[in-house]
C-alpha cells in the first residue's frame, strides 16, 4: 500500500485530505509541523509527501531542503499564498508540484495520483481476496467469473471494506469518506447500501461477508 504523510498544521485540512486520500486506498501518516514531518519521514517508509509551506517549528521550504539532502521522495507543496516567487522558492527547495489553498480536493488526489505515475510508483486499483476482484477504474465486481456492476455509491462502499478487510468503519466513517463531509442526509443510508450488497453477494457468503460490529460499524471479513 502507499504510504503518504500529510504535513500540514490545520486538523481541518489534515482531515479533508484523508477523506479524499483514503478511499484511494493510499495509507496515510500525519505531521503537524515541520520538526515531527522530519522525524517521521526520516523513520518511515513514504512514497509521497504533501507539505505545507507555513508550518509551526520548521517551515516547509525547509523542510522540503532537509529533506532533498537524503531522500528523493515525490514532493507536493501545499501553500495559501499564490505568488509565484513562492511557487519559485517552492521548487528550487526540491518540491516536485504545486497546489494553492484553497483547493478542490479531487484535485489534489489528481496530483498525487500524477506524481506517483512520473515516479513509476505503482498504487492498486484492483483488490483481490480470495475469487473476489475489485477493479476501481472500470466500477466492476467479478467473483467465480460472473461480472457485477454496481452503483457507484455502493461500489464505493464496497471498495472500502474491502481495501481493509477486518477493520471496522463507523457509519459516520463511511458517511464522510463515501458521501464526503458535507452530506446531510441520514447516516442509516449506510445501512440500505451495505443492505443491497449482502443481496447482490449473499450466495458468496463462504467465501466473505458484510459483518455488523453491534454498536460500532461494519467490517467486511474473509472466510478462511
Amino acid at each position: 500500500m502507499i504510504r503518504i504523510l500529510v504535513a500540514e498544521d490545520d486538523p481541518h485540512i489534515q482531515r479533508l485530505m484523508k477523506v479524499y486520500l483514503e478511499p484511494e486506498g493510499f495509507q496515510i501518516l500525519q505531521a503537524f509541523d515541520g520538526e515531527e514531518a522530519l522525524d517521521v519521514i526520516e523513520n518511515n517508509q513514504i512514497d509521497l509527501m504533501i507539505l505545507d509551506i507555513m508550518m509551526p517549528k520548521v517551515d516547509g521550504f525547509d523542510v522540503c531542503q532537509e529533506i532533498r539532502q537524503f531522500s528523493t521522495v515525490p514532493i507536493l507543496m501545499v501553500t495559501a499564498k499564490g505568488e509565484s516567487a513562492d511557487k519559485v522558492n517552492g521548487f528550487r527547495s526540491g518540491t516536485d508540484d504545486y497546489i494553492v489553498k484553497p483547493f478542490d480536493p479531487v484535485e489534489l488526489v489528481l496530483r498525487v495520483k500524477a506524481l506517483l505515475r512520473r515516479y513509476r510508483i505503482a498504487y492498486s486499483s484492483i483488490i483481490t481476496i480470495g475469487q473476489l476482484k475489485l477493479d476501481e477504474q472500470k466500477q466492476t465486481v467479478e467473483i467465480d467469473d460472473q461480472i457485477i456492476v454496481l452503483p457507484p455509491k455502493e461500489f464505493q462502499l464496497f471498495f472500502k471494506l474491502a481495501s481493509y478487510p477486518g477493520n471496522i468503519f463507523t457509519r459516520s466513517q463511511l458517511i464522510e469518506q463515501i458521501w464526503g463531509i458535507d452530506y446531510e442526509g441520514d447516516e442509516r443510508t449506510v445501512d440500505v447500501h451495505i443492505k443491497r450488497i449482502r443481496q447482490r453477494f449473499g450466495k458468496w457468503t463462504n467465501q466473505f461477508q458484510i459483518v455488523t460490529v453491534r454498536g460500532l460499524g461494519y467490517q467486511l471479513e474473509v472466510k478462511k
